[in-house]
């Protein structure tokens, strides 16, 4: 066992496959690779899920709600959960027809926590992705049933649809799922997040906990449920659950800083709600150029816990990089 600079445990066989590709970026040379195209490769990816979701997602009877729940799931974004599910399978050695899928069901679930996020019960918004919020086009009713549509969906597709990979592990991957969702994931940090709205007094440990379970539950429930569709080792899970774990909280570092410095034009929805609202959030304990420096360093501690991977692991390492460098 070794402990690189980065603190990062390594096993005598990644230490091994990690100074060959080291070796081999040496021999090659800088040149002899053409540089990764995140922009590309993104944007392919979202193309993929896309027509999957659209595939998976049919308007059938009653038409009112199947339409509601494709308003909100083919409203845009940036794919980024999904993607993260296709590019960590991939990464283990599975492929995109394993994940996809279960990516399709994380977008789900996530588009289910933002309908229900943006009902007058909970954070009370009118827009999302730059569209008009669920809520105020089919009524608050249909919303609730449309987000609820949604999350049993998200489960029964992942049940139905996988193909190629064993049961056993489908198993893993719905209970993975479930857990990251409900009481100690998505929907318990909302709880303590709701609780917090307001005071004055909530502590840096406190606004942790939130976003482990608001933000980074979800997260990583889409990097480890890929890894574990293509066969991951219990030590390969840790692994990508460390990098999710970073990465997710250098994602809502940022857009706790994208709250206050973007319009709602840039965001896609209300922008300065958390300063209106009284929320905690870290510029608020760091302010704005400590928070992105706390950010950045998630990311490169999440970039080196791939670095045994080589440059398979270059998607992954990419999209960390963007999470901190995106602007809505």
């Amino acid at each position: 066992m070794t402990i690189t600079a980065q603190g990062t445990v390594l096993t005598e066989a990644e230490l091994s496959e990690l100074r060959e590709a080291q070796l081999s970026d040496v021999e090659n040379g800088p040149e002899s690779k053409p540089p990764f195209d995140l922009k590309n490769y993104l944007g392919s990816r979202k193309k993929l899920v896309e027509t999957a979701l659209d595939g998976f997602l049919p308007v059938q009877a009653p038409e009112k709600i199947y339409e509601a729940m494709r308003y909100s799931l083919l409203a845009g974004g940036k794919r980024l959960r999904p993607i993260l599910c296709l590019a960590s399978c991939e990464l283990v050695g599975g492929s995109i027809d394993m994940a996809m899928p279960t990516a399709c069901a994380l977008e789900m679930v996530h588009t289910m926590s933002l309908i229900h996020d943006d009902l007058p019960a909970m954070d009370n918004d009118d827009y999302r992705r730059g569209k008009l919020t669920n809520h105020k086009v089919y009524g608050e009713d249909i919303a609730i049933l449309a987000g609820d549509g949604l999350l049993v969906y998200a489960f029964e597709s992942i049940a139905r649809e996988t193909k190629n990979v064993p049961p056993e592990l489908v198993l893993q991957t719905i209970a993975h799922l479930g857990r990251a969702f409900g009481p100690a994931g998505v929907v318990g940090g909302q709880v303590v997040d709701l609780e917090s709205e307001g005071k004055p007094d909530v502590s840096l440990e406190t606004l942790d906990f939130i976003h482990a379970r608001k933000t980074g539950a979800l997260l990583e429930a889409c990097v480890v449920c890929g890894g574990i569709l293509a066969g991951a080792a219990d030590a390969e899970v840790e692994r990508l659950s460390r990098y999710a774990r970073n990465i997710g909280l250098a994602f809502q570092i940022i857009d706790d800083i994208l709250d206050v410095t973007q319009t709602q034009e840039q965001l896609g929805k209300t922008a300065g709600k958390d300063e209106r609202s009284l929320k905690a959030t870290y510029p608020r304990f760091w302010g704005l150029e400590e928070s992105k420096q706390r950010a950045l360093d998630l990311v490169e501690a999440a970039k080196a816990e791939l670095k045994p991977y080589g440059s398979k692991a270059i998607p992954l390492q990419a999209i960390a990089d963007f999470i901190v460098s995106r602007q809505s």
